[in-house]
C-alpha cells in the first residue's frame, strides 16, 4: 500500500484504526451506533430548540449552534472511518484529503469560538443578571455566532491554502482514520517547517485564547456564586455551568495534546486514541452533556412528546 518514488503523489491510503480483521466488525458496529446517536441526538436538539419558542434566547442559540457543529465534525470523520473498514485500498485522493481537513478545521475551530462565547454568555447571565437582556441582546448574540463561524472558516482557509505548497511523494500512508494537517505535513517531501509554524501560532492563539475567555468568565462566575447566601441560588448557578464545564474540559484536553506541540506530534496509539476520542466521541457525549442536565431541555422534549403521542 506504500509508495516510495520521486512522482508526486495525488492518492493517500488511510490505515485506519487497526491492522487486525477480527476487530472490524465489532469496531463497525459500535462507532455506526454512535454515528447514528450522535446525529440523532444533534440534529434532534436543533430541532428542539427551533420548535419551542420558550428557548429562543442566546443561550440555546448558541447551544443548537454547537449541536449543528458536533453534527458536522462527526460527518466529516466518521463515514469515511466506516466505509474504510470494509475497504481493500482505503484510499483518499489530494483534493478528498484537502476537503476533509477544510472541514474538519473548520468545525473544530468554530466550536472552540462556541465555547467561549457560551461561557461569556454564562459570566453575563449569573454575574449581571439584570443587565443580561440588555448587553447579550438578539444583534449581539447574531454577531457572536456569525464571528464564530467566520473565524473557523477563515482559519480553515489559511491552513489549505499553505498546504498548496506542500508535495507529498515520500509515501502515501497516513497512519491515521482521517486527513490531519500534521501527519499530512511528516509525509510531504517539501519542507513544512512554514506550514508547522503556522499551525502553531495561529491553533495555538485561538486555543489558548478561548481558553483564556472561558477561565476568565468561569472565575468570575465562581466568585459571584461564593458571595451568594442563597443555597439553592449556588445549587442553580453551578447547575447552569455544570454541562459546559464538562463539555470545555474534554473538548481541550485531546485538541491542545495534539495541535500545540509540533515538534513531537506522531501518528502514535495516543494520538490515534486523542483524535478518536475529539472526532467522534465529544459529538457523541455532547447532547447527552447538555440534554440531560438541563431542565429546559427536558421539559420541551416532553412537551413535543405529548404533542406527538
Amino acid at each position: 500500500m506504500e509508495t516510495k518514488n520521486t512522482t508526486e503523489l495525488e492518492e493517500f491510503v488511510l490505515s485506519g484504526l487497526t491492522y487486525q480483521p477480527e476487530w472490524q466488525i465489532p469496531l463497525f458496529l459500535v462507532f455506526l451506533v454512535m454515528y447514528l446517536i450522535t446525529m440523532v441526538g444533534n440534529l434532534g436538539l436543533i430541532a428542539l430548540i427551533c420548535n419551542d419558542p420558550h428557548l429562543h434566547i442566546p443561550m440555546y442559540l448558541f447551544l443548537g449552534s454547537l449541536a449543528c457543529v458536533d453534527a458536522w465534525i462527526s460527518s466529516t470523520v466518521t463515514p469515511k472511518m466506516l466505509v474504510n473498514f470494509f475497504s481493500k485500498n482505503k484510499m483518499i485522493s489530494l483534493s478528498e484529503c484537502m476537503i476533509q481537513f477544510f472541514s474538519f478545521a473548520f468545525s473544530a475551530t468554530t466550536e472552540c469560538f462556541l465555547l467561549a462565547t457560551m461561557a461569556y454568555d454564562r459570566y453575563v447571565a449569573i454575574c449581571m443578571p439584570l443587565l443580561y437582556p440588555v448587553i447579550m441582546t438578539n444583534r449581539l448574540s447574531m454577531q457572536l455566532l456569525v464571528a464564530s463561524f467566520v473565524g473557523g472558516f477563515l482559519h480553515a482557509l489559511i491552513h489549505v491554502g499553505f498546504l498548496f505548497r506542500l508535495t507529498f511523494c515520500n509515501t502515501n500512508l497516513i497512519h491515521l482514520f482521517y486527513c490531519d494537517v500534521m501527519l499530512l505535513f511528516k509525509i510531504s517531501c517539501t519542507d513544512p517547517s512554514i506550514n508547522i509554524l503556522i499551525v502553531f501560532i495561529f491553533s495555538g492563539s485561538i486555543q489558548m485564547l478561548t481558553i483564556l475567555i472561558v477561565v476568565i468568565s468561569y472565575t468570575l462566575v465562581l466568585f459571584t456564586v461564593l458571595k451568594k447566601k442563597s443555597l439553592q441560588g449556588i445549587r442553580k448557578a453551578f447547575s447552569t455551568c455544570g454541562a459546559h464545564l464538562l463539555s470545555v474540559s474534554l473538548y481541550y484536553g485531546p485538541l491542545l495534546f495534539m495541535y500545540v506541540r509540533p515538534g513531537s506530534a506522531q501518528a502514535d496509539d495516543q494520538d490515534m486514541m486523542n483524535s478518536l476520542f475529539y472526532t467522534v466521541i465529544i459529538p457523541f457525549l455532547n447532547p447527552m452533556i447538555y440534554s440531560l442536565r438541563n431542565k429546559k431541555v427536558i421539559d420541551s422534549l416532553r412537551k413535543m412528546l405529548k404533542r406527538n403521542a
